[in-house]
């Protein structure tokens, strides 16, 4: 008998990693019979197609607890399903070690996708340990790209399947028409940098790398976001007497407007996944600069032929870049035909197609 699929992810927050568990989730709601979703997240069941079984909690007060919190609440939730039916396979995109340890202890199958990078979680050594044991244990782990792969088996042993996040090309370009708002002012440099407020996405680098040239070139620049290190941005702008250029607007639902409204895309992240975004941005044939982080900007970017790369955390070099690419606007539009022209590695079907049969493989 096919086992029944339950894919588990406490907290739904919006960014790239949401809309890769809406666009997977409902692919595979179109080819199989028996899908669950357990979330706290009530505020998104919509998102999924009807045939998806939502599994959380009866009230929406979870909505506004900590991540941690709502871990604990789904990881219940979970333990009920597993005591109710054994016949399961469990897809992991949040608090996978805790979500391995449960399946183990109770015999039943689990693939887990890997979001971030080792090297954000893998400093460590006792949790490196931990990592490297129960990741192992899993049935299967998937990562968004090659890089990350052969980070997992270097920093943990492990011997995991890449499958790159699927792009809707013709849904981001079309969603990028919808609102017709002008975010920008007109004769300006237009820099535009989306993330959440964490220590991950280092906007602080982005702020200094701006302070070093802000009397050499006439620019305006949007950090769209939200999380705990807002006040500490708002700080640093501040600090830097850098108000009148740059500008924080909260989560944007449809970023896309935005991101086509912008000359020059910038992610200053410490590490990554596979950063969505930076597909984005391509899709929409914007300039990028990325941090060279691990893992995803180098293999999104062709090593440099799509875009400027730059060391984690060095503000001067980015400040570098950004000026080049000032002074070279024409040019480098080499690289952002270049860089569009290599998204077909990440084509909507194709990739869509690997998660099923993946899956699948593992339901029978």
């Amino acid at each position: 008998m096919k086992k029944k699929l339950i894919i588990f992810m406490p907290s739904i927050e919006g960014g790239g990693v949401e809309k890769n568990l809406f666009i997977i989730s409902n692919y595979l709601a179109k080819k199989l019979d028996k899908i669950s979703i357990i979330s706290a997240s009530l505020k998104y069941k919509s998102k999924f197609k009807k045939n998806v079984n939502f599994i959380g909690p009866k009230t929406n007060i979870w909505d506004s607890k900590s991540r941690r919190t709502k871990y604990f609440v789904c990881l219940i939730l979970l333990f009920k399903q597993i005591i109710k039916n054994k016949n399961i396979l469990i897809f992991a995109f949040q608090a996978n070690i805790y979500c391995i340890i449960i399946c183990k202890l109770f015999g039943i199958k689990i693939i887990t996708r890997s979001n971030s990078a080792p090297s954000g979680w893998s400093k460590n050594i006792l949790k490196k340990l931990i990592f490297r044991y129960f990741l192992n244990a899993a049935d299967l782990v998937i990562a968004n790209s090659q890089k990350f792969v052969k980070s997992l088996k270097k920093e943990f042993n492990l011997h995991a399947l890449c499958i790159y996040n699927p792009l809707d090309k013709n849904n981001i370009i079309y969603q990028s028409k919808v609102i017709k708002k002008k975010y920008f002012k007109i004769k300006k440099i237009k820099i535009l940098n989306i993330g959440r407020f964490t220590e991950q996405k280092d906007q602080i680098t982005l702020i200094k790398s701006l302070n070093e040239i802000k009397n050499n070139i006439d620019f305006e620049a949007i950090i769209v976001g939200r999380g705990i290190l807002k006040s500490q941005i708002k700080y640093e702008i501040n600090k830097y007497k850098l108000n009148k250029k740059i500008k924080i607007l909260n989560f944007l639902k449809n970023p896309y407007p935005i991101i086509k409204e912008s000359d020059l895309f910038i992610l200053t992240s410490k590490y990554e996944g596979l950063p969505n975004v930076l597909l984005e941005a391509l899709t929409l044939k914007k300039f990028i600069i990325s941090s060279d982080c691990e893992t995803g900007p180098e293999e999104i970017l062709s090593s440099g032929k799509g875009g400027f790369l730059f060391k984690v955390g060095d503000y001067k070099t980015l400040s570098q870049k950004i000026i080049l690419y000032t002074k070279n606007k024409q040019k480098l539009k080499k690289k952002i035909e270049y860089g569009y022209k290599e998204l077909k590695r990440f084509d909507y079907q194709k990739n869509l197609h690997k998660y099923f049969v993946t899956v699948d493989k593992y339901l029978s």
